[in-house]
């Protein structure tokens, strides 16, 4: 909108005054035909002090109202008559058909050309008006300032008006009720179609009359929200867009590709975006981003979300890091929760969560029955007895190595795609708790046994030859898993149970990597997790110095040249180490003490007296399940020469092959003979004697009859031709359950441990909150006691009913009240 220079007023030297004739009509002749000339073109012999002069006069000679009125009528003349028929001369039946719901692509070529001629003679006839009205409303300055007090509106803002009344306002034909103004609406808005169907438009042309409608207001006084383009344009454009992009989610729906669908709605907003600075308003930009929010996004987002093929799952499952992106962006647009986007992921999470879990359960049935299965005739394998434990075992570490998989794939999407946003995580972190926790308290969920058989493994051999950072790393790895897991406390079971073989069997491969599980285990869960982990380290530190000064006392009460027994020692707290899972023997059986040969039992009795001396009160239980032991075997062979090999074995094997060195050559103990002989439990006997007398590399024993199985009617013979290509020889323990995947029974009891240790957790709980608190009713009791164990574990709600029954009839409490039900503590 061009903008008037505003001058001083300065009072002319001479000219017609109030005291002279009124020459009004004289002066108005000659001004008006001056002013025509200046809407034609033809004011270069103008004089426009002179004009100034008769304007200025006639206001002095109080006239100035009708100078106003006629100038006005003079504008409404030629309005009427030059200026709307040059406009309506560019309207052809083109542009009005137009006006119809047509297709765009239907002679869009012909309307746009026609389109464009229309705008440009709009164009040209306000500009043009602008330009004249400006030096009229300079040659009319004076008189606009006397009628301002009269409240009159400037001049150039009347003539401004009548444009708006008298050019766009008008019908195009007197036998018409079609607007200049309607043809005009509507040819911009065709405009805008063309170009949101692909065409190229003059966007410079378009913002000229945009900017004619934002120069033209509803009312005299020029109200800012009383523009044309606010009041009857802007509605237009916007209805129009809530129709264009209702069908256009429609129309993209039915192709069924949500990739497409983002790209283009990504791609319509910055169209949008780009169309209000360039061709309409700036001020357009929030609304227009709103109808495509409403009508395009969201209405349709859910479905796009859910397209079979296309929508997310595919998109998880192929990564599609940049479709994911547009659609998170999409999403965060319309909903600060992303709601139908979280759901699509979490969905997709619990389900491949789900295939893994099924996939471990799988495999680990599949070992099971592999178990029964009997050898087929000439079966040589005799190994194969192993191979379904170990199957079991390899299935848990794979079923954590795939859980991180599929944790490190969401934390790339999490990070690339969906911008580190907290909402997603939170979706992503609780999907991920709920597969790992599927079926907690059944024997279908095995997620803590399965992690701890990971760190076990790892520790042992995985970790070897890598450096201290990716040491770190898979730790790391571990734990997020960890935090993921509700029943924490069965997870410390499991890990005591691993951490007690690596640490007596020195199977750890680095202390420090030991250490540095406790201390990150405390930092996730809490010291009071790690207590009895730290107590197990201590003990081994202790027996470190406990065997030392063992040894000490040994050398300087003993003959120096007398064969001695070499004793390692460890000393356990029993209510630190899992002793009933080291012992391998059943809460309900008893079980005598194991026979030691009598060079152990001396070493034994020496040791006892020697800790005990120090430590006055206290018991020592010896675990043979649990010891190994290095023996110098001589084997005669049948050649008439000798070979020596060092056995490493375990306790218990060590007891049986020591039977043998009072058996004479080719005599023969029975299964029944060494039992009675040792007293080792049938499940270690048996397992052990399958190392020596069966596994194919280490039958240091031979068995009669030759089987897979030990029968207590077998005999078993000193190998005398046992050979090896090693003279050190490591003879492990075939089948052994400590570091596999429990069986069904061995989770049951386990299990019943688990509830036992639980129940006396809750009712410790109940007790010192009731003990602070004296009194407390039922519902407030019930979720603080469930707010203290939830960082344990989930507590069954009717397990703390019957401990606090149990408590009451125990008298710990007593109830205070019965509606509501309060409790009050017994001091």
């Amino acid at each position: 909108m061009a903008m008037r220079a505003r001058q001083k007023i300065r009072a002319p030297r001479r000219g017609p005054t109030a005291g002279k004739t009124d020459d009004f009509e004289k002066y108005w002749g000659d001004l008006s035909t001056s002013l025509k000339k200046i809407h034609t073109k033809d004011a270069s012999d103008i004089s426009f002090e002179l004009l100034y002069r008769n304007a200025y006069g006639i206001v002095l000679a109080n006239r100035g109202p009708d100078l106003y009125e006629r100038t006005k009528a003079l504008e409404k003349e030629w309005l009427d008559g030059e200026v709307k028929a040059q406009v309506t001369a560019a309207i052809t039946s083109s542009l009005l058909l137009a006006r119809e719901q047509v297709d765009v692509q239907d002679q869009a070529n012909e309307r746009r050309e026609a389109g464009e001629r229309f705008l440009a003679a709009i164009k040209e006839a306000w500009e043009d008006h602008q330009l004249c009205m400006g030096m009229i409303t300079d040659v009319l300055m004076y008189m606009d300032r006397v009628l301002a007090e009269h409240r009159k509106p400037p001049i150039y803002v009347a003539a401004m008006a009548l444009f708006r009344d008298h050019v766009l306002r008008s019908t195009i034909r007197s036998d018409s009720e079609t607007t200049v103004y309607s043809v005009l609406e509507s040819t911009v808005l065709f405009m805008i179609q063309l170009e949101r169907s692909g065409h190229i438009i003059d966007r410079p042309l378009i913002r000229h009359c945009i900017y004619m409608l934002e120069g033209l207001y509803e009312t005299i006084t020029e109200e800012e929200s009383t523009k044309l383009y606010l009041t009857v344009f802007e509605p237009a454009f916007l209805e129009a867009s809530r129709k264009f992009y209702q069908a256009e989610g429609r129309r993209l729906l039915e192709t069924g590709d949500a990739a497409t669908f983002c790209n283009i709605a990504t791609e319509r907003l910055r169209e949008e975006i780009e169309r209000c600075a360039d061709t309409i308003s700036p001020s357009t930009e929030s609304k227009i981003k709103d109808i495509l929010d409403n009508e395009l996004i969201r209405n349709n987002l859910k479905e796009v979300i859910s397209l079979e093929g296309t929508g997310v799952k595919n998109m998880l499952d192929n990564d599609r890091i940049d479709v994911l992106q547009s659609l998170y962006v999409l999403s965060a647009r319309v909903d600060d929760k992303k709601a139908p986007l979280t759901a699509a992921v979490q969905k997709r999470i619990v389900e491949m969560g789900k295939e893994i879990n099924a996939s471990a359960i799988a495999a680990a049935q599949a070992s099971t029955l592999g178990v029964g299965k009997k050898p087929e005739p000439g079966e040589k394998k005799p190994a194969e007895k192993e191979k379904p434990v170990n199957q079991q075992t390899v299935a848990a570490i794979k079923w954590v190595d795939d859980i991180l998989a599929l944790k490190q794939k969401f934390d790339n999407i999490w990070m690339k795609a969906f911008k580190s946003d907290q909402v997603m995580q939170g979706a992503i972190s609780s999907s991920f708790a709920e597969f790992i926790n599927l079926g907690q308290g059944s024997s279908d969920s095995r997620s803590s046994e399965y992690l701890s058989l990971f760190f076990d493994e790892n520790l042992k051999k995985g970790i070897k030859g890598k450096t201290d950072i990716e040491v770190d790393a898979l730790l790391e790895n571990g734990i997020t898993l960890l935090r993921y897991v509700k029943d924490k406390d069965m997870f410390e079971a499991y890990y005591k149970k691993h951490l007690s073989r690596r640490l007596l069997m020195k199977r750890s491969v680095s202390m420090d990597a030991e250490r540095q599980m406790i201390s990150k285990m405390k930092m996730e869960v809490g010291n009071q997790f790690t207590q009895r982990l730290e107590a197990m380290f201590k003990d081994m530190t202790i027996s470190e110095d406990l065997t030392s000064s063992y040894k000490q006392h040994v050398r300087q009460a003993s003959d120096p040249d007398q064969k001695k027994v070499e004793l390692d020692i460890n000393v356990l707290t029993s209510t630190m180490w899992p002793m009933e899972i080291m012992s391998n023997v059943k809460s309900d059986k008893v079980q005598l003490a194991c026979i030691f040969p009598k060079e152990i039992e001396s070493v034994k009795q020496s040791f006892e007296q020697f800790y005990l001396g120090k430590h006055n009160g206290r018991k020592l239980s010896w675990q043979a399940s649990m010891g190994t032991a290095d023996i110098r075997a001589t084997f005669q062979r049948s050649n008439g020469k000798t070979q020596r090999h060092e056995l490493n074995v375990s306790t218990y094997a060590m007891m049986i092959l020591m039977l043998f060195n009072d058996v004479p050559a080719g005599e023969s103990l029975t299964y029944t003979d060494i039992q009675a002989q040792t007293r080792i439990p049938d499940h270690d006997l048996g397992r052990n004697l399958l190392s020596l007398a069966v596994a194919p590399k280490t039958r240091v024993l031979k068995k009669d009859p030759m089987s897979k199985d030990v029968n207590p009617t077998d005999r078993f013979f000193f190998n005398h031709d046992f050979q090896s290509p090693f003279m050190k020889v490591r003879i492990g323990v075939v089948s052994g359950s400590a570091n596999k995947v429990e069986n069904q029974d061995q989770r049951k009891e386990t299990e019943k441990k688990m509830s036992e240790e639980r129940g006396a957790s809750i009712e410790a709980a109940i007790v010192r909150i009731m003990k602070q608190r004296k009194t407390l009713i039922h519902s407030q009791l019930m979720t603080e006691v469930l707010t203290q164990l939830s960082a344990r574990f989930t507590p069954d709600v009717n397990m703390i009913k019957k401990r606090i029954e149990s408590l009451i009839d125990r008298e710990y409490l007593e109830r205070v009240e019965e509606d509501p039900p309060t409790y009050g503590y017994v001091a």
